[in-house]
Formats: structure tokens, sequence, C-alpha cells
């Protein structure tokens, strides 16, 4: 079924809030980069990556409390059942308190084993362990407000969830400065400022989630709560989207510790390319989370041409936001590298790679858009399978390329690995389609 201009609109007036909420992560991103680049030691660059890395691992690890929450939701939400979709929030409440509680407690391994995995100089390591031995504190009202961003998205309210992040995020920028640039806290005052911002943002988003849940109809039932099969059901779907995000996660960790073995200016230069990289999959994701919501709403209510249009309408602008990425990235690519970091060696090496940075929404859309589509559907085993093929071929690919062609390789294993995630998905594809009758 061909799309008609209503469900363009549709799609565009779910996902802009969450473009922009989400373009606003790299924005923050970019920011500290821009900080601790300033800085006249190129070590404190580093620390940041290192650092970012290690929480990459423990919250994007964890990223399945947003997407599992997305799916449940949208699906109850489809089915008119806001019961139910307060027993999704609490259980995910749960969930994510738990999985915080025991960050907590095994920081200090983590920490030991994250270093001990990563190569790098001392001064590195130093800064490194400033910022996360801070930033940690932050786990519990990180994962808090994955789940809340969950619930915006699954009930189609994605302006709650931009009103969230540019507030969690613009505080941080402003709190970046003043710990940085004014306090001279270097590494150290950049981790503060994300750990005050997160629970900043969770007092904000719990009074919007709860504001919206008074409107509608239902309760909130103990029973259903804690119903011991609907929690099973949960940690099957959060175990196979943790298996996929894990990998995930580790590709992108696997390519920063591949650029500090070639040297610290390729580390460094990795950390600048990583906030392009930031930017498209913030902004590619606009589009899958309008998906997530708008598939699963569609299966929730059984409506199977719906589901179709859906996901033709989706696809579609999200190629097309593609395009525009390339565009922008070609034109101001050095300018933004500029921008970034003012380390003349570390400018050099990141304007070699930017054919690659420009190539790259071309071929990532595609498995942007499809995780998309899976997590509307609930289909995350098919999503768990598709990405232990993709990271097989991933990890044969930079193993052989950046050992013999350098950062040409490791760039390059990069775009196998988008493609192999679009094809895998792809061959499930038929899956998804009958689960309007299955439901």
């Amino acid at each position: 079924m061909l799309p008609n201009k209503n469900s363009y609109r549709e799609v565009l007036v779910l996902a802009w809030p969450v473009i922009l909420s989400n373009l606003s992560v790299p924005l923050l991103g970019a920011v500290d980069t821009a900080v601790i680049g300033h800085l006249p030691d190129a070590a404190n660059l580093g620390a940041v990556a290192i650092g970012a890395m290690i929480f990459s691992f423990l919250y994007w690890g964890f990223g399945f409390l947003r997407m599992g929450t997305t799916g449940f939701v949208s699906q109850a939400s489809g089915a008119g059942d806001y019961s139910e979709v307060r027993s999704i929030l609490v259980r995910a409440f749960s969930l994510g308190t738990g999985i915080a509680v025991l960050i907590l407690v095994l920081q200090m391994p983590v920490l030991e084993l994250a270093l001990y995995l990563v190569e790098s100089s001392p001064a590195v390591e130093a800064g490194a362990s400033d910022y996360f031995y801070i930033r940690v504190w932050g786990a519990p009202a990180a994962l808090t407000n994955y789940c809340l961003l969950g619930v915006f998205i699954g009930i189609g309210k994605t302006q709650l969830a931009l009103a969230t992040q540019i507030f969690m995020n613009s505080l941080n920028i402003v709190l970046d400065l003043v710990f940085v640039l004014g306090f001279d806290m270097g590494v150290s005052g950049v981790a503060l400022a994300t750990t005050i911002s997160e629970y900043m943002a969770v007092g904000l988003g719990l009074l919007l989630v709860l504001g919206f849940l008074r409107k509608q109809s239902g309760g909130w039932n103990r029973s259903e709560i804690f119903n011991l099969q609907k929690f099973y059901g949960l940690m099957s779907v959060n175990r196979d989207i943790f298996i996929r995000t894990v990998l995930l996660i580790f590709a992108f960790a696997y390519f920063t510790v591949t650029a500090a073995e070639i040297g610290e200016d390729a580390l460094a230069a990795v950390a600048v390319a990583m906030n392009f990289m930031h930017f498209l999959s913030f902004g590619l994701d606009g589009f899958a989370h309008a998906a997530e919501s708008m598939v699963g709403n569609a299966i929730g209510a059984r409506k199977e041409d719906r589901l179709k249009e859906v996901i033709a309408s989706t696809s579609v602008l999200a190629l097309l936001v593609s395009v525009g990425y390339s565009v922008v990235y070609w034109l101001f690519g050095e300018g933004i590298v500029d921008l970034l970091t003012n380390i003349e060696s570390v400018r050099v090496v990141a304007y070699d790679y930017l054919p690659w940075l420009i190539a790259m929404p071309l071929f990532a859309v595609w498995s942007y858009q499809l995780d998309g589509i899976f997590i509307g559907a609930m289909k995350t085993k098919e999503m768990r399978n598709g990405m232990i093929l993709s990271f097989l071929a991933y990890f044969v690919s930079i193993s052989l390329l950046s050992e013999s062609f350098g950062a040409d390789g490791m760039w390059a294993s990069m775009i196998v690995f988008m493609i192999a995630r679009a094809v895998t998905l792809v061959a499930y594809m038929p899956r998804v389609r009958i689960s309007v009758t299955s439901v």
C-alpha cells in the first residue's frame, strides 16, 4: 500500500520532536568534545572518549529499558489498555532500579576491566577514571530516563520526550561551560554536569508522564503490575534486546579500541568523527522511533493495511533525511571538525575520515529504520539473531582490513556492518507482516 499525504504528515508530527531531542544528545557530545578539545593537552580528549565509551556499555547496553518499554507500551496503547501502560511503566522502573544498584556495587571492577581492555597512556587512564567515578552515580537517573523515554514514544507523545531531553541536555551544556571553563574542573566537570542533569530530567519526566496518565482511562492495578507471567515476558524480550544492544555497542567500542592502537592522534580524531556518527544515528532514529510507535499501534489495533502504510511512509522519509546528512557532511565537514578541536594534528587525521562519513548515511539508514520496525512489532529474537550475524561479519572485516589498510580499513568495516544489519533484518521481514494476526 502506497502511503498518502496524511500518513507522511503523521510520521513527521511524531518524528520531528524525537529528531530534535535526539540531535540534542550529539550536540551535547559535541560541546563536551569542543570544551575539552580546546584545552592544551590531547590526553583530556582521549580521556573523555574512553570514559564515554565505558558508559556506552553501561547505559546503552541497557537500552532495552527504552526499546522494550516502547514496544510493549505502543501495542497496549494501540489496544486502548492504559491500565497495562501503567503496569508496564512500573515494571520497567523496577527493572531499571535493580540494574542501577548492581552498577553502583560493581563500579570498581567495571572500571578496572575497561581500562585493562583499552590500552592508553597513563594520562588518559587517569582522566577516564576521574570521569567514571563521578558519572557512575547518575546510573539510577540515566536508566529511569530510558524508561520514561520509552513510554513517551510508545504512547505517541514525542513532544514530551522532546521537552525532557531538551531540558536535560541544555542544562548539561550550561553546566559543562560553568564547571570546565568557569571552575577549571576539566574532565571531572564534564562528568559532574552530566550527572546533575540526568537527575533533574527524571523529575520533569515523571511530572509529564503522570500528568498524561491522569487523563486516561484505567488505573493502577497492583496484581497486574506484579504479574509474574508478564514480568517473564518483559525479561524475555529485554534479554534479546540486551544481547543485540551489547553487540552493537561493542562494535563501536572496538572501533575506538582499534583507533587507540594506531595512536593518540588517531584516537582523538575518532572521538571527533564519532560526533558525526552520533548526529547521524540520533537523527535517523527519529523516524525509527516514529516507526516503533506507529507499527506497535497498528499491531495492537490489528490493522494490517495500516502496518504496511506505516512501514512505507517512515522508510521513505528516513531515506530523504539520510541524503540530507550526506550533503551536509560533504559541504561542511571540515568546518565541523574545526569547531570540535583546534589541535592541528587531530584535525589532519579527522579530515582523512570525511569521505567515509559522507558515505555512511546512505548505508546506515536501512539498519536504523528496520530496527524501529522490529521493535514496534516486538520481534526481538529476530533482531538478536540478525545482530549476531552482522557482528561476526564486522569483526572479521575490521580484524583483516584494519591490519592491511589502517584507518581506511576501519571505516570500510563499519560500512560492512551497516549493510549486514540491513540485509539480515530484511530476511526476517515476513515475520513482521504476520504479527498483526498473531497478536
